[in-house]
This record gives structure tokens, C-alpha cells and sequence, in this order.
């Protein structure tokens, strides 16, 4: 997906090249070794979707293109690598975005403190933008803690439910997506209908993201992914498509016999094929194109055609390439 061709706004394209630059320069802080560390996935790329939401968002408002909107989405960059930099800790990563990982590179002490440091200057930033968007901020580091402890909690639990499940992915992908909408609604001074309009494109824009990452490490390909299928399975992160698969009534009771514990790539590839003949992928994507249908809903209530029309673009990019039923 290249969300720049799906969007069709120039302006947004112009200004996250600009943001490159502030993203670096906000974390730099004048020692060499802490300035690699906090630069180092910031140097390595990425889709920059957040910042992309948040500058987006803010198109129709009067302020469209000031430098509040641009801080806005660093801001919420950082919280997210800052994520990435203590998610890679707890799942002993080795490689994020086709480089070492922080905690590879630089060890596990050094990787939790400069992501600690990365939120802070998000804090900073947030601060400087004013309380509304400061407070956001802070109640968005809450969902994100909510949601990881979720997660955590039933790790390898083959009891999980679809609740535990959605209640995990609110708080650690879609709560980001939606305060990045609202943040650039807020940077650009926009009517309270459109902020809360934005807000919950962004919350079903992150629904979506994640059950499409979780479908994908059952059915892509091992090149296609960047790493094993089914990591999931082996981690003992039982995403939707597994839940729905548990409780299946011929492949659920085999499924429970293999899981519950980390597996090897041999119970890994049984678990994921047993998780395929089920309709546990069915299900998952019919429950993305529900949030499909909500955000559609929602921009609706956008007076910008050229956002409504973008933003429609580029959360149905995020289904193309599953398999239709």
C-alpha cells in the first residue's frame, strides 16, 4: 500500500517530507551514542502512518499546513516507536524494519531507556502544543499500557476471548490511529463534529490495520511477511483468526492439543494450517469490513470531498489484497 497514491493530497505528501526532518531533529540531543539510539529506527523508514493521519486530517481546517500539524504527528511518531522500542524487549526481537533491532543492537537496558526518553520528548512536544493535546497524549499512553497488558495476560491461553482480544487491539493500534485524526483536528482548529468524526475514522482505521496484520501472519508467505508465518501461534499471541479456530467444532479440539505453549516451527506450521481450514479468516475479515462500514459512515459527516474521498481510498487499500469469500 502506498498511502500517498491512495490519499491524493499533495500537500500531505510535501509535509511529511518536511516532518523527516523534524522527527530526527526532536530526539537529538548532542551525544553521539544517545543520538544513534534514539535515531535508529527513525533512520531505518517506515510508512510514517500516524504522522500521515494527523497532517491529513488537519487539510480542512483554516490552519491547514502550519507547523502545529507537522509537530502534532511527530509527536505521535515517537509515542509509537517509543512502543516498538519496548515491544522489541519483551518479544526478544532481533530485526524491525529489515535492521537490528534496538535491544539487538545496543542490549535490552539501553533499548527500554531510550524508549522511555522517545516518550518523553512525544510528552514535550504534546506539551508545547497546548493541554488539549497534552492530555490526549496521556490518555493515549494509558490505552497503549492497557492494551499490551491485555495482551500479555493471555499470553498463550487458549481461553481467549474475542472480547480480551478487541479490547487489546483498541488499546495498542487503534487508540494511536484515532489520537493521531484527532490530534491533527485539534492542531487545525476544527469543529467539535469534525474532530469526533476524524477521531473515530482514525479508531476504525486501526481496527482495520491490525486484523489485517493478524490475518496476514496466518495466510502470507514467509518472504511475504519479513518473517515466519504464524509467529503469532509460536509467541502465544492468539489473534482473532485462532480464537475463531478454537472454537471450531472439527479443528478446534486438535488446535488446543498444540497450543498453549511456544511452539517449534514444525507445531507452528501445523497450527497455522489447522487455523486456515477453518473459516476463522472468513470471520476475521467479515469483521473488518464491519469497521469498513462504520468509517465509510463516518466521513460521510467530513465536508472536505477531497479528505472524504482520500481517507476512503486508503482505509479500503488495507482489504484488497485478503482473499474475497
Amino acid at each position: 500500500m502506498n498511502p500517498h497514491e491512495r490519499l491524493q493530497l499533495a500537500s500531505v505528501e510535501s509535509d511529511l517530507k518536511s516532518l523527516e526532518t523534524l522527527l530526527a531533529e526532536s530526539v537529538i540531543f548532542g551525544d553521539p551514542y544517545l543520538d544513534a539510539v534514539t535515531t535508529h529506527l527513525i533512520y531505518a523508514g517506515g510508512k510514517r502512518l500516524r504522522p500521515l493521519l494527523a497532517v491529513a486530517s488537519a487539510t480542512s481546517g483554516e490552519r491547514a499546513g502550519s507547523p502545529q500539524d507537522l509537530l502534532g504527528g511527530v509527536a505521535l511518531e515517537l509515542m509509537h516507536l517509543a512502543s516498538l522500542y519496548h515491544d522489541d524487549v519483551m518479544d526478544e526481537a532481533e530485526v524491525r524494519r529489515n535492521v537490528d533491532s534496538v535491544n539487538a543492537r545496543y542490549g535490552n537496558l539501553i533499548a527500554i531507556v531510550a524508549g522511555d526518553y522517545l516518550m518523553a520528548r512525544s510528552a514535550a512536544i504534546a506539551a508545547d502544543l497546548g493541554t488539549d493535546v497534552a492530555g490526549l497524549l496521556a490518555r493515549t499512553l494509558a490505552a497503549l499500557t492497557r492494551g499490551q497488558v491485555s495482551e500479555v495476560r493471555t499470553a498463550f491461553s487458549v481461553e481467549r476471548t474475542e472480547e480480551d482480544y478487541f479490547g487489546a487491539i483498541e488499546g495498542k493500534t487503534a487508540a494511536l490511529m484515532a489520537s493521531s485524526c484527532r490530534v491533527g483536528a485539534l492542531t487545525a482548529r476544527l469543529p467539535v463534529e469534525e474532530r469526533e468524526a476524524l477521531t473515530e475514522f482514525g479508531r476504525c482505521f486501526g481496527m482495520i490495520y491490525q486484523l489485517r496484520d493478524d490475518i496476514l501472519d496466518v495466510i502470507a508467505t514467509d518472504n511475504e511477511l519479513g518473517k515466519p508465518a504464524g509467529q503469532d501461534l509460536a509467541e502465544g499471541i492468539y489473534n482473532l483468526p485462532t480464537i475463531f479456530a478454537l472454537r471450531d467444532t472439527l479443528a478446534g479440539e486438535e488446535l488446543r492439543g498444540v497450543l498453549g505453549a511456544v511452539l517449534d516451527d514444525e507445531d507452528r506450521e501445523r497450527a497455522r494450517k489447522l487455523v486456515v481450514a477453518t473459516d476463522g479468516i472468513e470471520r476475521t475479515i467479515a469483521s473488518a469490513q464491519s469497521y469498513l462500514a462504520q468509517a465509510h459512515v463516518t466521513l460521510e459527516t467530513l465536508p472536505s470531498v477531497a479528505l472524504r474521498d482520500g481517507f476512503a481510498s486508503l482505509i479500503e487499500s488495507l482489504l484488497e489484497d485478503l482473499p474475497s469469500y
